[in-house]
This record gives structure tokens, sequence and C-alpha cells, in this order.
């Protein structure tokens, strides 16, 4: 009697857990269905809100996009090859990396999504560095970029701005005032009735818009804030009836029309936000030279964040923030629009509330607190304008900035290493020039003590020592408070500008965006077709099993795609291709498991029973075949090259999900209907009734 009442006691707990599973199911389910279709769900809030005249209005999600590669988004797959016959055979391994690292950064200029820049040495022993472009929309110009020998300079501080001479400002009084008249006179054409588009293209002296009569098509403030300041108050077809001077000179403009900018990817407002930041670099973060660690970074920006507020959040940057020129704009970014920062930064900043300072965001530049002063929509104008330019000295006397040019450049240095200070251990660079360049490193160290003179590697300044004292002998020693990460890192950069590696493009292809998204199409289609026929396979197979394995085919679709939004994985084809094998493999699982059962069945076990056994005696197949499969990946992840890594990552991926959905998902679905029922109607799992 007693073990009656145990089992009575114990089978409602038992499923109880099961159907505790179940909830958890179908909650990763509805997650993962509003990250998938995101834009579909938003679709429905607005319909229903719309139906109901305000009356339902539901929380709307953000929409994630998939990142798509280089084969599905369009962009080009650029191969050089490095010549290294004139750098000694110890250095080769050091320059080529110098040289890859020097295109990486070239390439981040064309803010390219998730670029692949790679060395890769062939069975000949010749070096070639393949970048992968995804998206970039100025081919020949990123072709032009990537294929120049790194310029390494060493500049020193410019003790003096030249200033305008008398002449200079008399010829530039001169033009000015014939700028003004000319304008004028041009006005009062306009206003006095004239064609705004003839007299565009008779005086307008801005190139770019001359021909279309001084059309700007539709911009928004980010765009062109000094003509939008102009027309934004104009009423539709309106002109200004008094010059305004720009930074560029005198403006005529006209107002064509105005509207509210639509977000193109769900058909929403645009909306900008006002934000500054405060940033705090670590070590591998992009252009950090603080030398802290990553958990030392995020350590002292969780401490500034509990400092944090909107009236001292300004003098927290100046005085803390990494971010080059943050002690003078106190890390104000002004307005911006959505997709104009990194993506981490850009979702943060949106989903943040007004007036607040978030949490630390992580990005490739390291941790940031935001403070979110304001958020807008973005109106778009259609304007046109007559440009009447006008000069200022920096035309005349060209830029100048805070470094001037010496004699010595990369061509003088003979090779950079990485060696250990022996007073301390610490890691310091190391600097060998050859005879010419040794002379003028010993006149620029002179004119300098005490002063700082600045590397630059293709303009941008790697490194800016303190000179101690004067250096002769052709020989120097960077040495600061950086690890030895940071050494090579800069050692590697030297070498990229001081060695000979000029690069040779040997192979070029390039894929249109409609090739990427007929690629997209295709194996969506062939992707859909595949699981329609396995569906109709396993239902007239395996029946009842056979609904629930296509069932839990289905959950296992909405999760791993929303994994892959939200990792996120950028797909490739290879990609695609390893997420459809992954769920032949999880269709794999459950033909091993529904075959255990039959087995188990036609022993004559009651149904509870069989279930179990079928799983217990599946799951050693089906743990082997996808753990050997998943060593595999992971090879093929920390050894391949892109493309086969984005296969091994997505088949992985799916491999994990698989196992989730055959053990977890298929098995619940399959216990809570188990029952009396069911046991009667055994041929519903593709066995005989018992006799």
């Amino acid at each position: 009697m007693s073990d009656n009442i145990f089992l009575k006691i114990l089978k409602p707990s038992a499923r109880g857990k099961l159907w505790y599973v179940f909830v958890l199911i179908i909650v990763l389910v509805v997650v993962g269905g509003l990250i998938d279709a995101g834009g579909v769900y938003n679709k429905g809030v607005d319909w229903l809100k719309t139906k109901t005249n305000d009356m339902v209005v539901l929380p709307k999600t953000k929409e994630i996009p998939f990142r798509l590669g280089l084969d599905l988004q369009g962009g080009t797959h650029l191969v050089y090859e490095a010549d290294i016959t004139a750098v000694d055979a110890k250095d080769r391994d050091s320059a080529v990396e110098g040289a890859r690292d020097v295109i990486e950064r070239r390439v981040n200029i064309f803010g390219v999504a998730e670029p692949v820049v790679q060395v890769n040495r062939t069975a000949t022993g010749e070096y070639r560095i393949i970048a992968e472009l995804a998206g970039v929309r100025d081919v020949k110009e990123a072709i032009k970029m990537i294929g120049e020998t790194p310029l390494l300079e060493f500049k020193e501080k410019r003790a003096e701005k030249r200033e305008l001479t008398e002449e200079e400002k008399a010829g530039l009084e001169e033009f000015n005032r014939q700028a003004e008249t000319q304008a004028e006179e041009v006005l009062g054409k306009v206003l006095s009735g004239g064609d705004f588009f003839a007299l565009a293209k008779e005086y307008s002296q801005d190139e770019n818009t001359k021909e279309n009569g001084g059309d700007l098509g539709w911009i928004t403030e980010g765009d062109n804030s000094e003509i939008v300041g102009i027309v934004k108050d104009l009423d539709k077809g309106a002109i200004t009836k008094d010059l305004v001077k720009t930074g560029q000179g005198y403006e005529i403009a006209k107002l064509e029309d105005k509207r509210t900018k639509k977000n193109p990817f769900n058909d929403e407002e645009a909306k900008e936000v006002k934000a500054s930041h405060l940033l705090i670099c670590f070590e591998g973060s992009l252009s950090c030279d603080n030398g802290l660690s990553k958990e030392e970074a995020l350590a002292k920006i969780t401490e500034l964040k509990k400092q944090a507020n909107k009236n001292n959040f300004a003098d927290l940057v100046k005085a803390n923030s990494t971010e080059p020129g943050a002690d003078q704009g106190g890390g104000d970014l002004g307005w911006f629009g959505s997709g104009d920062m990194v993506e981490a930064f850009d979702k943060a900043v949106f989903a943040q509330v007004v007036g607040t300072i978030s949490d630390p965001v992580e990005t490739e530049f390291g941790y940031h607190l935001i403070y979110k002063q304001a958020e807008r929509t973005v109106e778009e104008y259609k304007a046109s304008h007559i440009l009447i330019r006008t000069m200022t000295e920096a035309d005349i006397l060209g830029p100048q900035d805070d470094w001037k040019n010496t004699e010595l450049t990369g061509k003088n240095l003979k090779r950079a290493v990485v060696q250990f200070n022996p007073n301390d251990n610490s890691p310091e660079v190391s600097l060998e020039f050859d005879a010419e360049g040794a002379n003028l490193f010993e006149e620029i160290t002179a004119r300098n003590v005490n002063k700082q003179v600045a590397i630059f590697l293709d303009g941008y300044a790697i490194s800016a020592p303190t000179v101690n004292e004067k250096i002769s002998g052709g020989k120097a020693v960077i040495s600061g408070s950086f690890n030895i990460q940071e050494a090579k890192l800069l050692a590697q950069r030297l070498n990229a500008g001081a060695l000979p590696v000029p690069i040779e493009l040997v192979s070029q292809k390039t894929v249109g965006a409609s090739l990427g998204h007929e690629s997209v199409s295709n194996s969506l289609r062939a992707s859909l077709i595949g699981l329609i026929l396995v569906a109709i396979f396993m239902i007239i197979y395996y029946r009842l099993p056979g609904l629930l394995a296509v069932i839990s085919l289905g959950i296992y679709g909405v999760l791993i795609l929303a994994i892959f939004k939200i990792w996120p994985v950028t797909l490739t084809l290879a990609g695609l291709a390893g997420f459809i094998l992954s769920i032949g493999m999880a269709v794999d699982a459950n033909v091993l498991i529904f075959e255990r059962l039959k087995e188990e069945l036609k022993f004559g076990k009651p149904l509870r029973s069989a279930i179990d056994e079928g799983f217990r005696r599946a799951w050693p197949s089906i743990r082997d075949g996808n753990f050997s499969t998943l060593i595999t990946c992971f090879i093929l992840i920390q050894f391949s090259t892109s493309i086969v890594r984005g296969f091994a990552v997505t088949l992985s991926l799916g491999i994990l999900i698989s196992i989730f959905s055959a053990i977890v998902v298929t098995k619940n679905l399959l216990v809570l209907i188990a029952g009396e029922w069911l046991e009667k109607r055994r041929w519903l799992l593709g066995v005989k009734n018992n006799s």
C-alpha cells in the first residue's frame, strides 16, 4: 500500500517538472520568434494600435538584422602578394604581419563590417595577404589605398604657425568683397522673379550641384547643418530673402519640400540622439596605449559610473577619458543617427532613456559610459542653393597641424625590435637607423630635448615619446609603461613602414549585392524545400513521433536563427551550408531515437518505459557522432580560413541546439502526450498494438 501511495505522489511531481520544461520551451520560442521576426511583430503592433484607435498598445521590440558576409552582402575579395626579396629572412614574418596590420587599419576607414585580413604563406614560401571587404562601396578606392606601401614618418612639434602677410590680407579682403557684390546681384535676380534653376546653373560655384540647378536632394541636419539651418523655417517653395554667410561663402537657398525621415528597415520614424561618452580603452582595443588590462579598464569605468551624474559628466570625461581630444571636447558626440556609431554603441544609446548614463558598454575601442542628452525625430529637407564662395586664411596658408614633418622617414629605419630593460626587465622597443637616418635623428633629438617626437604610420600617430637627451650613433630606445604585447605591436607597426614590403594585387573577386541577394534567396528556397520533404517523410514513416520531430525542428530553427542574430554570426554561403547540414544531423538524432523506441515497443515494454529506454539507448550514438563533429569544428575554427571557419561556426552552433531539440524538446513533447490513450493506439507510433 505504501508503495502505491509513493507512486501516486511521485507521478504528479514528475509530470509537473515536464510542464515546467514545456513552459520554458514556449518562452524560448516566443523570445526567439521576436528576435527573428521583430519587424513583422512591430508591424502587427502598429496595425492593432490603428484598428483599436490606440486602445490596445503593445510594446515594440528592437529589430536585429542578420550580419551578412562578403558573398551574401556583396563586396570584394582581394589577394596581394608581398615582395619580401629585400627583407632579411629573420625579419620577414614581422614585416608581413606589420603590413597586414596596416591594411587592416586602412580597411577600417571604409566602415567595413567584419573585415577579414590575414596572411597566408604558400608551399613555395611566398607571402600573401588576403583581404575580404563585405559591403564596401568604392572598390577602386579601397584597392588603391590598400595597395600603397606603408608610410612611416617622424614628426616634431610645430613651434609656431605662419600668419598672413599684409599683401595676402588685402587680397583676401578684396576677393571676399567681390564675392559679396556678386552674391547680392544674384539674390536680386532671384527675388525679382528669375528662374532659380537657371540662375544656379549660371552663377553657383558648387560644382557638385551646379548642373542640377543647385539641387541638394533630400538632406538632414547631419548631412548639411548650415543649409538646413537656413531653410528649416521657410515655407514650402520659399527662398531666403537675405544673403546668408556660411563657412563656404554666401548662400541663397530654396526649400522645395520637407518630411519626416523613415527608418529604411522598419518604416518607423528615424531617430537621432545627442550624447557624450567617456572611454576607457584597454590592451588589445583599437588605438590604445594606456597599458590597462581589460579587467582593470572595466574596474576603473565601473568606479567612474558610481561617481557620474549629468552635472559632472563632462568633467569626468576631461579628467579620465582615453579618447584623443576628450580633455578639450568633454566627449561630446553631437547629434547622430542609427548606424553612425559602431554596432554595440549604437544599440546601447538608442535603447537608453534620455537623461541617463549607461552602464559600461564594450566596443572594439574599449569601455564606454554614455550620457544620452536628447532624442528627436529626423526631419528631411529637399533644398536647392546658389553658392558664391568666399576665401579664408586657411585657403591661403593651407593646413597647419600641431606636428610638422622632418626629413626622417621609414626608409631610414633599418629595424625595430623588442628588448628588455636590464634594470627592471620592462619591455621596450629598440630602433636602429642607417647612416643618413642616424645623422637626421641626432639633429632632431638635439633640438627637441624634453619635447615629444611623434612617429606616424599612414598619417596615424602610433607613438609620441619624449626625448630625454640628444641621441647619437643611430640607435634609440622607446620605453614606457607598455607591456610585452604592446611593445610587440609597436615594433610590428614600425617595421611595417621601415621594411620595404611592397604588395601587388594578384587576384580580385567582386561579388555584387544582387548576386548576394540571389544567393540568399536560393539558399533559403533550398532550405525550405528540404525541410518540407524531410517533414513529409518523418510524418509518413514515424507518424505521431514524426509530427513531434517536425515541431521540434521548427523550434530548433527559431532558436538557431535567433542565436545567429544576437551572437552575432556573420552569415556566408558556407555558413548557411553548415546551418543546413546541422538540420540534417538534428533529423538524424530523431531517427535514431524513434528506431530505438520502436524496438523497445516491439519487445512489449510499456510506452513510458519504452520512451525512456529509446532515448537512453540512442544517446551514446547521438553523443559520439555529434561530439566528434564538434571536435572537427573546433579544429576548423582554430586553424582554417574565414570561409571554412564560418561553416564550422554555424555547424557547431547548429549541432548544440539540435542536441537540445532532440533530447529535451522532442522527449518532453513525447512524454507529455504519452498516456493510456496512446498506449492503446500504438499504430500512431509505427508498431502494432499488443494483443
